[in-house]
C-alpha cells in the first residue's frame, strides 16, 4: 500500500506547501510501514525535487485540458490515481478546494488543517486546528479511507530522501464548467501564505505613503508584507495582502504587526502564528493580549530605528 499526496505546484513549479506534504505523508508511512507515492498535475519541475522529501513514486499526470484549475476536475484527476485509504493534501487555497471533492467522490473522511502526525492511523485520529486557530481539537476518521490536509508551516519541510521513480500519466478529463477570462500573478514576492516571516501594518500607518518602511523591515528580514481588510479596503495596499477571517489565513513563524488594533477578525487569520509581534501607540490595543511580544510606542520611530539595528547585525 501507499500513502498518496498532492504535490501542487504552480505554473509547473512546486513550491514550499509541497515539499511540506510530502514530508507529512512520509512522517505517516513511518507509522504505517507503507511507501509513499506523490501526485502531481502538469508539472515541469524535476520529481528529484519531491524524492528528496521521502515521496518512493512520482506520478506526474498530463492532461492539456486540465491547464485551467478546475477543484471537480482536479479531483477527478486525483481520484483516478489515489488508490489508497489515506491521501494527503497541502492546506493551500486550490488543494483545501480539491480534497473535499475527492473525499465525496470517495466517500472518505475529510480532516483539515493537521498540524502534527497522526496519533494513531486505525483509526486515523490527529491533532488540528479549530475555531479559526483559536484551539486545537483531536479529529478521528470514521470512513475506510481518510483525507488529510496539513496545515502550512505547522509540520515543517524535512528532507528525507528517498531513491524515487516516476511514471507520466496520460489522462483526458472533461473540464468543461471552468473558464479563465483573465490571469494576474504576482511576482517578486514572497508568497504571504508559505511565508516563514510575515511584516503586517495597518490603519495605523497613516497613508499608503508610508508604506516604505514597512517593506523596507520585510526586505531587511526576508519576509512576506501583509494588511490588515480596512487597509485594502480603501485601497492602500492590494488586497492579495489582507490577512485575517475573510482574507488569507497564515501560520508563519514570525508575524509582525504593526499599527493594527487587533479585532478579533483580524486575529482569526493571524492567531496560528508562532511567535506573534505587535507595535502600536495604544497600550489599550486589544491585540497586545494575543501577542508574545508588545511594543508600546511610535512605529514611525520604531520601524525605522529596529531596520538599521537589524541591518547592522546582519553586515
Amino acid at each position: 500500500m501507499a500513502v498518496f499526496v498532492y504535490a501542487e505546484n504552480i505554473n509547473g513549479v512546486y513550491k514550499k506547501a509541497a515539499f511540506e506534504a510530502v514530508s507529512y505523508a512520509k512522517a505517516i508511512a513511518g507509522k504505517t510501514g507503507d511507501s509513499v507515492t506523490a501526485i502531481s498535475i502538469n508539472p515541469t519541475d524535476s520529481s528529484d525535487l519531491l524524492y528528496k522529501y521521502g515521496a518512493d513514486k512520482v506520478v506526474n499526470v498530463k492532461d492539456a485540458g486540465l491547464k485551467n484549475f478546475s477543484s471537480k476536475a482536479y479531483a477527478e484527476a486525483v481520484g483516478q490515481i489515489a488508490d489508497g485509504n489515506i491521501i494527503v493534501f497541502p492546506h493551500t487555497t486550490d488543494a483545501s478546494s480539491i480534497a473535499p471533492m475527492l473525499a465525496i467522490q470517495k466517500n472518505y473522511s475529510l480532516i483539515t488543517n493537521a498540524i502534527d502526525v497522526p496519533e494513531s492511523t486505525s483509526p486515523f485520529q490527529v491533532k488540528r486546528r479549530a475555531f479559526s486557530g483559536k484551539g486545537f481539537m483531536h479529529a478521528k476518521a470514521d470512513a475506510a479511507g481518510v483525507i488529510v490536509t496539513v496545515s502550512q508551516n505547522a509540520f515543517g519541510v524535512k528532507e528525507n530522501a528517498a531513491s524515487g521513480s516516476e511514471e507520466v500519466k496520460e489522462l483526458s478529463i472533461a473540464n468543461e464548467d471552468t473558464k479563465v477570462i483573465n490571469h494576474e500573478q504576482s511576482s517578486g514576492k514572497l508568497d504571504l501564505k508559505e511565508a516563514e516571516i510575515v511584516v503586517s501594518a495597518g490603519r495605523g500607518l497613516k497613508g499608503p505613503e508610508n508604506w516604505g518602511m514597512i517593506e523596507d523591515l520585510a526586505n531587511v528580514l526576508g519576509a512576506a508584507t501583509a494588511c490588515s481588510k480596512p487597509v485594502s479596503d480603501i485601497g492602500w495596499r492590494g488586497h492579495n495582502e489582507h490577512v485575517g477571517q475573510t482574507g488569507k489565513a497564515i501560520s508563519p513563524n514570525l508575524y509582525v504587526a504593526v499599527g493594527i488594533s487587533g479585532a478579533i477578525q483580524h486575529l482569526a487569520g493571524v492567531n496560528s502564528s508562532k511567535t506573534i509581534v505587535v507595535i502600536n501607540n495604544d497600550p489599550e490595543a486589544p491585540f497586545f493580549k494575543s501577542a508574545d511580544y508588545g511594543v508600546v510606542g511610535d512605529a514611525f520611530q520604531i520601524i525605522p530605528a529596529l531596520t538599521e539595528k537589524i541591518k547592522a547585525l546582519k553586515a
